[in-house]
């Protein structure tokens, strides 16, 4: 044989030899753990998903069907938004051409690190996450070239098309603040993180489980468009708690109620107790037991232990037969009724109150009808991340204009007169929405993992309906007009002017508060005349007001001057490490008597209905 044939037979060999062996990209994919595990496995669960998939399709479009003519179209009020954004961009297109030669300036800059990194040079990202971004914490979001490359692309693009709209002139203020607000709703969604094939953390969870993540992951998203009657209602915490048993469990008892209202008067923590009590009127958009999660970041048991007689107003959760309840309803039915159930129990007429959110909203327009007709029964105010003046709400006023609230009001009328929980709470969670919605998209629908217990989170999903005639009145007389704070607004006849309210107040803010911003929080320095401290505590409308000594975690300033402007109280504040709480009890027990026995539910003329935490807490809305 001639050494040619020899060496044609050869080639074959070292040609499947090295067919054999993975590709240098091939290797570093697999030593990542990009590998199929079993091809057979994922073949068949990829049909699993594809079969689940049309049967979501399927149940989706029968939904919607069903609900045709039902819906507003655009109840957000998307499309007006939009529009206006689109006309100010008309007007000025210099600017968008110039911004679009921008950001193909910043793509070059893109590539031509990316080459360089590929050659081995140590390379400076273009653009980084911003310090509490958690979507791209995977290691391979930086080790991995692709996967940074696809992450700074991205970041590139929100970052241009927010800077973009921001820049966009002619707009009111009110529709620039919807505008940037709706683009970055859009930004967050179409983030690589939120899909299998650009999340590195999704795609070897596929690759090595054989897709199981995504068929378990579709069971999870089916359950949830179940639970929600065609709507998503993400499941943000396992279902491991049971009011009364492992959450909310502060022993107390129900000492009274009516058809808005149950009022829990607490065991007392103490042998004597100061002699005024304290009433507490939570928000009732929530529900009560945010300040008794567990005993150990329990504010009612704190209270308790510090020598207070705690009783809070647990709301009702309202149905069809309470949609025309409305705002004065609320004042006489909750805040006066508990005043005087708090008499009958205890004795005393002058009350020390907390509000909290909108608990605190309605006890500010009612301590200023309480002035106007000389009824003298509060003895001081604290608020918890409470607002008086809307004038800057927050984002929330995204949510309100006249489209949006006139959908709404097509929305409830056709609920029954109710806003039903699930919608109320979609609002909230929009607002924080990488950790709220797209978080949970990615655990929950691409990874198939079961959420952890959170009891802050079961709080969270823990959802009540908002009667139609209080809820527009609240959205239209203080978010969209700000009569309180303006002294327009009306309530039981009586002409609402908080100067005229000069008890002692404390407001507490927060840095991070997104509902209730602590410069909004601020204002009500300049409305009440009486005696006023307020802070600023670390963290967000949350944390910063259930944060226990015990956790020593976070701060909060204090300054005992209430300059002008919130920034000038900044400037001459003072931190200090941990809870504000201390500083609250410091406060507040120079308002509260002396010290006296200990009173235990049912002494007074009030009976003992039940045990705490009651009955209205445990009814759960959709």
């Amino acid at each position: 044989m001639s050494q040619r044939t020899e060496k044609s037979k050869e080639k074959p060999k070292e040609s499947a030899e090295s067919k054999a062996k993975p590709t240098a990209g091939a290797a570093e994919a697999e030593a990542h753990g990009y590998r199929i595990g079993d091809p057979g496995a994922f073949a068949r669960n990829m049909v699993q998903v594809s079969v689940q998939s049309q049967r979501l399709l399927r149940d989706f479009a029968k939904r919607q069907a069903g609900k045709a003519g039902t819906e507003p179209m655009d109840p957000l009020n998307i499309t007006g938004t939009f529009m206006e954004l689109l006309r100010g961009m008309v007007a000025d297109p210099g600017k968008i051409m110039e911004a679009q030669f921008q950001l193909w300036r910043e793509y070059m800059g893109l590539w031509e690190r990316t080459a360089r990194r590929m050659m081995g040079s140590n390379v400076e990202p273009v653009v980084a996450p911003s310090p509490g971004d958690k979507r791209f914490k995977d290691k391979d979001w930086q080790e991995n070239q692709i996967f940074d490359f696809i992450k700074q692309s991205y970041l590139l693009t929100a970052n241009w098309m927010q800077n973009t709209v921001a820049k966009v002139e002619g707009l009111d203020p009110k529709s620039k603040k919807r505008v940037e607000f709706y683009t970055k709703q859009f930004a967050d969604a179409i983030a690589p993180t939120n899909f299998v094939l650009t999340n590195p953390e999704v795609l070897r969870a596929t690759l090595q489980s054989n897709g199981e993540n995504l068929v378990k992951g579709l069971n999870n998203l089916l359950e949830d468009l179940d639970r929600g009657e065609g709507q998503l209602s993400i499941r943000q915490s396992a279902d491991a708690f049971r009011i009364g048993e492992n959450i909310a469990t502060a022993p107390g008892k129900v000492v009274f109620r009516n058809e808005l209202i149950e009022l829990l008067q607490f065991d007392p923590a103490t042998k004597e107790v100061y002699e005024r009590p304290l009433l507490i009127f939570p928000p009732w958009i929530n529900k009560f037991y945010i300040l008794d999660l567990r005993p150990e970041n329990s504010f009612i048991r704190w209270a308790s232990a510090q020598g207070y007689t705690v009783f809070v107003v647990s709301w009702v959760n309202p149905d069809r037969r309470l949609a025309q309840k409305g705002f004065e309803d609320y004042m006489r039915d909750g805040i006066f009724t508990a005043l005087d159930a708090v008499e009958k129990a205890t004795g005393q007429k002058k009350i020390n109150t907390i509000g909290y959110c909108i608990g605190g909203t309605l006890l500010s327009a009612t301590l200023a009808y309480m002035a106007a007709v000389g009824d003298d029964r509060v003895n001081s105010a604290t608020f918890f991340a409470a607002q008086a003046d809307f004038s800057e709400a927050g984002d929330l006023q995204v949510f309100i204009d006249d489209v949006q609230l006139e959908a709404l009001e097509q929305q409830m009328n056709n609920a029954g007169g109710v806003l039903e929980g699930k919608k109320m709470a979609t609002t909230f969670n929009m607002l924080r929405a990488n950790d709220l919605i797209w978080s949970f998209v990615v655990s929950n629908y691409l990874l198939g993992k079961e959420p952890a217990p959170f009891d802050l989170l079961y709080w969270n999903s823990d959802t009540t309906r908002m009667p139609e005639a209080t809820h527009l009145f609240y959205l239209r007389q203080f978010y969209k007009n700000n009569c309180l704070s303006t002294g327009k607004m009306v309530l039981g006849g009586e002409k609402l002017d908080l100067s005229k309210v000069t008890i002692p107040i404390y407001l507490q803010s927060a840095k991070e508060d997104h509902i209730a911003p602590y410069r909004s929080v601020y204002k009500s320095t300049r409305l009440f005349k009486g005696p006023i401290r307020f802070i600023i505590a670390g963290s967000g409308h949350i944390a910063g007001v259930i944060n226990p000594p015990s956790a020593k975690k976070y701060q909060y300033w204090t300054n005992d001057k209430l300059p002008a402007t919130v920034e000038a109280w900044q400037a001459g504040s003072t931190e200090h490490l941990g809870s504000w709480w201390p500083d609250w009890d410091q406060w507040l027990s120079k308002l509260s008597g002396k010290k006296i026995p200990a009173r235990k539910p049912g002494d007074g003329k009030l009976k003992v209905l039940g045990d705490a935490p009651g009955d209205y807490v445990k009814v759960k809305a959709q």
